[in-house]
C-alpha cells in the first residue's frame, strides 16, 4: 500500500509522497545530513519558520487509475444523485485530470532528449484532447447543473493550454518533429476558440494577462471544494512553553535576587558605586534571559512533535486521519543507531560534520468509510531547498588544462552534497530505511539519487525508485491523484483574497 515515492518536484524542491489506506498507522522520518560548510543550522534557520514557508503538504483522496465517474449514468442522472454529489463527482474528475496533467508536463520538460521528448509530447497530447472530449460529450443540459460544469470546462481548458504551450516554449524546434509541434499549436488554438465560442471569459478578462491568472485561479480553488480533505492544524506544547518561560524567568530573578543582596552587604547605603552594580546587575539580566529560556525549551522540546493534525471529509465533516508532526535540529549522538550506521557507510570523502534536521509524520487513518468509489488516500510532502539555497557559496573557481602548448580555463560550480536517509515505521513491523544523495548547487538540485544501505538493515519494501523511470512518462490514463493543493488555504479565504 505504501508506494513511497521521493523524487524532484522542481528547480530546487523534492518531494516525498506515500498512500494510505483505511485504518493503516505509519510514521514516517527523514533525516537531512547537511553539511556545515553549507552554513545551515539551528542559529541561520528557524525550524518554525521554514515549516511554514517552504514544507507544503498535500493530502486527498487517491484513485489509481483516471477515471471518468462523470460520465457514467448514475453520476449524472438528476434523478439519483443530487446538485451537491453533481459537483462534487465533476470535481474529484477534474482535479485527476488537472494533477496527471502537470505531473506530466514537469516530468516532460526535464526531458533532455529530443526525439524522446517530442514522442511523449504527441501521447501526452492525443489523452489531453481525447479527455476533454469525453469530459464534454456529458454536458448536463439543467441551467442548475450547468454553471459548475462550465467553471471546470474552463479551467481545464485553459490549463491543458498553458502546459502545452509552456513545453513548446521550452524546447528547441527539431524539423524531424515539426509535425508534432503544429499537432500540439493547433490543439492549443481549438481551445482558445472553444472557450471564446462559449463566452466563458469576458474580452477585458482574455486581453489582461492579470485577470485570467487570478480568475483561473480562483476557478481552480473553487472546483477543489469538496475534494480535499479539510486541515486543522494545531501547534502543540503551547503550556509547556509558557511554563519553561516561567521557570526561566523565576531562575534568572533567582540569581539576580542574590546579587542584589550581596551587593547591599558590601555596599552601605545608596551610593553611586551601588547604583551602577545594581545597573550592571539588572543588564546581565536581560542579556541572559533569553538565552536560559531558548536553552530550556530546546532541551524540553528535545523530541517532542510540534503540531498535530486532524484531516477530515470536507463534504461529510467526518475524521479521516490524524497526524503528529516533527521538525528540529538534532544533535548527532541522539540519532537512532541505525540510521547513523546509514551515515557512515558513505565513502570517507563525504564524512564531513554535518548538522540534522528531522522530519517526521505519524499518521493513524481511523476506520472509517472514505468518499464512495476511494479507500485510499494520498499524501505529498513537498521540501523546498531555497531556504537552504541562499547560504551556498556560488563558486567562482577555475580549472586550467594544457594541450599542444594552449592552456585554457573552464569555470566550475561549487556543489554541496546532502544524505538523505528515511525510515518508514509500519504497525507491528520493524523499521525499514532509505538513503538518497541529493547533490545541489546555489541554484538547482543536479542530481537526486538512491544510495545503498547496509545489509543488515531492510530496504523499504513498497520503495519507488524513480531514477530507474523515464524521464517523461505520460500517466494521464493510469496513475493520478484528485487534487494536490495545499490545504493550509482554504478556498472560501482564496475566494475573498481575489
Amino acid at each position: 500500500m505504501s508506494k513511497l515515492r521521493i523524487k524532484q518536484e522542481e528547480q530546487l524542491s523534492i518531494k516525498f509522497s506515500h498512500l494510505l489506506g483505511v485504518g493503516e498507522r505509519r510514521k514516517l522520518d527523514l533525516y537531512f545530513s547537511l553539511p556545515k560548510e553549507m552554513g545551515i543550522g539551528p542559529q541561520s534557520l528557524n525550524e518554525e519558520e521554514y515549516y511554514f514557508s517552504a514544507v507544503m503538504g498535500r493530502r486527498s483522496y487517491y484513485s489509481e487509475g483516471l477515471h471518468l465517474p462523470l460520465v457514467q449514468s448514475r453520476f449524472i442522472s438528476q434523478k439519483k444523485r443530487t446538485l451537491e454529489e453533481y459537483r462534487l463527482y465533476m470535481n474529484l474528475f477534474a482535479y485527476q485530470f488537472v494533477v496527471a496533467m502537470e505531473n506530466d508536463a514537469k516530468e516532460l520538460a526535464r526531458q533532455s532528449d529530443p526525439q524522446q521528448f517530442y514522442q511523449d509530447l504527441n501521447e501526452l497530447t492525443v489523452h489531453c484532447a481525447t479527455l476533454l472530449r469525453r469530459f464534454r460529450r456529458n454536458a448536463p443540459a439543467d441551467a442548475k447543473w450547468k454553471h459548475y460544469f462550465e467553471n471546470a470546462d474552463n479551467y481545464l481548458s485553459w490549463f491543458c493550454e498553458q502546459q502545452l504551450l509552456k513545453l513548446l516554449a521550452g524546447a528547441s524546434q527539431v524539423e524531424q518533429y515539426q509535425h508534432v509541434y503544429d499537432k500540439v499549436l493547433s490543439l492549443c488554438h481549438m481551445e482558445h476558440h472553444h472557450r471564446e465560442h462559449h463566452q466563458y471569459n469576458s474580452s477585458q478578462t482574455m486581453t489582461e494577462p492579470n485577470r485570467i491568472a487570478n480568475k483561473m485561479l480562483l476557478l481552480r480553488r473553487l472546483i477543489q471544494q469538496g475534494v480535499v480533505l479539510k486541515e486543522e492544524l494545531k501547534p502543540l506544547g503551547v503550556g509547556l512553553k509558557k511554563l519553561t518561560t516561567g521557570l526561566a524567568t523565576a531562575l534568572v530573578m533567582l540569581v539576580v535576587s542574590s546579587l542584589i543582596i550581596k551587593a547591599q552587604g558590601v555596599f552601605n547605603g545608596v551610593t553611586m558605586v551601588m547604583v551602577l552594580v545594581l545597573a550592571l546587575i539588572y543588564g546581565a539580566r536581560e542579556i541572559f534571559k533569553d538565552d536560559v529560556r531558548n536553552a530550556m525549551w530546546r532541551y524540553v522540546q528535545r523530541g517532542r512533535p510540534r503540531w498535530s493534525r486532524m484531516l477530515r471529509d470536507t463534504t461529510t465533516q467526518n475524521l479521516i486521519a490524524k497526524q503528529l508532526v516533527w521538525l528540529e535540529f538534532m544533535r548527532q549522538k541522539d540519532l537512532p543507531e541505525a540510521v547513523q550506521e546509514i551515515l557512515r557507510r558513505r565513502h570517507s570523502q563525504n564524512k564531513v560534520e554535518a548538522e540534522i534536521l528531522h522530519y517526521g509524520i505519524s499518521t493513524k487513518v481511523e476506520d472509517t468509510d472514505f468518499l464512495s468509489g476511494y479507500n485510499t488516500i494520498q499524501e505529498q510532502v513537498v521540501f523546498s531547498l531555497v531556504p537552504f539555497a541562499r547560504y551556498l557559496e556560488r563558486g567562482k573557481d577555475k580549472i586550467y588544462s594544457e594541450e599542444n602548448g594552449v592552456i585554457s580555463s573552464e569555470a566550475v560550480e561549487r556543489r554541496y552534497q546532502v544524505n538523505l536517509v528515511v525510515v518508514c515505521h509500519k504497525e507491528k513491523q520493524p523499521p525499514q530505511y532509505a538513503r538518497f544523495k541529493i547533490t545541489m548547487n546555489w541554484s538547482q538540485i543536479v542530481d537526486l539519487s538512491l544510495s545503498d544501505i547496509p545489509d543488515t538493515l531492510p530496504l523499504i519494501d513498497e520503495l519507488v525508485d524513480e531514477t530507474t523511470l523515464p524521464a517523461a512518462t505520460t500517466r494521464l490514463d493510469r496513475n493520478t491523484t484528485p487534487v494536490l493543493d495545499d490545504t493550509r488555504t482554504s478556498p472560501e479565504a482564496t475566494q475573498k483574497t481575489l
